[in-house]
């Protein structure tokens, strides 16, 4: 897909609308991880030195549906992007998703964002599998661009679309409802798919293995994906539940008092060792219930990556946390701003805000 990139357009005396993504993690009023401010650096920092008039930033933070929730204020993330540039000439909105016109995609919204500026910049790639006013909308009123970071997603994760042979796909996660499409996909193109995660209780289950309590999407596996030999599912799984709480074991032992918590640590070995082997690696999703400290099987593919020489993308929060634990090149290893926006851009090809900046 080619998207027109900022640095085709003509900012020199314009005033310049910027979506950003301000949804970062905020604790006591303070944010706890930049990530997603420092990769809007770059496009600040373009405006600037080809001579943008003015700079007015957008974006939101968290879920308020509609209305002024005072915990979710940007000024935390105005106060911390303040510490990482030069915030002269540069004006910060308060949280698009206070307004409900936001998620309705409201053409008065649209029109009232559009006024502000000259040109529009869509520097939000994790919102843009969103049709809202201030990615989908503005951008159908004013002269529109992919800021830096968005244009680099969307060149990476084109290339993900036609790896090279040998590679491997990781997903994790739940709801195999949602993700078929991608998996079906990522068959075509990989030479191996590893499924973890609740994904991965799915796929032990449509191929006959006891699942125990495990979570299991509403939809079962169809035959023709449970029955593909590159499709991996775990062989060993760590429990919790039952009379030995806390233990490992083969999945074809699942007690039915046992749920699956992560993959076993023989399976994350095996797993390990076809990362190291791989020239090209995607990875969205925990291989376990990773926000509840069932990390080890997750962390273990992580450290494998890290090591490794393949080139890889990554996505999704607990990824991204497993691998910066570790030190890894990062001309190596692309970070996604997007997780289910990488997962719909993977599926489909294009996302609803790409498309209205489709060159």
């Amino acid at each position: 897909m080619q998207v027109k990139s900022l640095k085709d357009a003509d900012v020199a005396g314009k005033r310049v609308l910027v979506r950003c993504d301000f949804d970062v993690p905020l604790k006591d009023g303070v944010v706890v991880d930049d990530t997603r401010l420092k990769a809007a650096l770059p496009t600040l920092q373009f405006l600037r030195e080809h001579g943008a008039k003015e700079i007015i930033l957008i974006g939101h933070a968290g879920r308020p549906d509609g209305k002024v929730v005072e915990e979710l204020r940007i000024a935390p993330i105005e106060k911390k992007l303040a510490k990482l540039v030069d915030m002269g000439g540069i004006i910060v909105k308060e949280n698009l998703r206070f307004d409900p016109r936001e998620e309705a995609n409201d053409p008065t919204l649209a029109q009232e964002l559009a006024s502000l500026a000259d040109v529009f910049v869509n520097e939000s790639f994790a919102t843009a599998h969103r049709a809202h006013a201030s990615t989908v909308g503005v951008a159908t009123l004013l002269p529109s661009y992919a800021g830096l970071h968005v244009a680099e997603e969307v060149e990476k994760l084109s290339a993900a679309l036609t790896p090279p042979q040998g590679s491997l796909a990781i997903i994790g996660g739940a709801k195999f409802e949602t993700k078929q499409p991608l998996i079906e996909k990522l068959l075509a193109i990989y030479s191996k798919v590893l499924i973890g995660g609740a994904l991965g209780n799915d796929l032990i289950k449509a191929r006959g293995f006891p699942f125990g309590s495990s979570l299991i999407s509403n939809m079962p596996v169809p035959e023709a994906i449970a029955g593909n030999d590159r499709l991996l599912s775990p062989e060993d799984a760590a429990f919790m539940g039952g009379a030995m709480d806390g233990r490992s074991g083969p999945v074809t032992d699942t007690r039915t008092d046992e749920h699956v918590v992560d993959i076993g640590p023989a399976t994350a070995l095996a797993w390990a060792k076809e990362i190291q082997a791989a020239p090209f690696v995607l990875w969205n999703g925990p291989m376990g219930v990773y926000e509840e400290g069932y990390t080890h099987g997750t962390d273990t593919l992580a450290g494998a990556l890290a090591s490794s020489n393949a080139q890889a993308i990554i996505g999704g929060g607990d990824t991204t946390a497993a691998v910066s634990k570790f030190s890894f090149n990062p001309e190596k290893i692309f970070i996604s701003s997007g997780g289910g926006a990488m997962l719909e851009f993977l599926a489909n090809g294009t996302l609803p805000a790409l498309e209205v900046l489709k060159a």
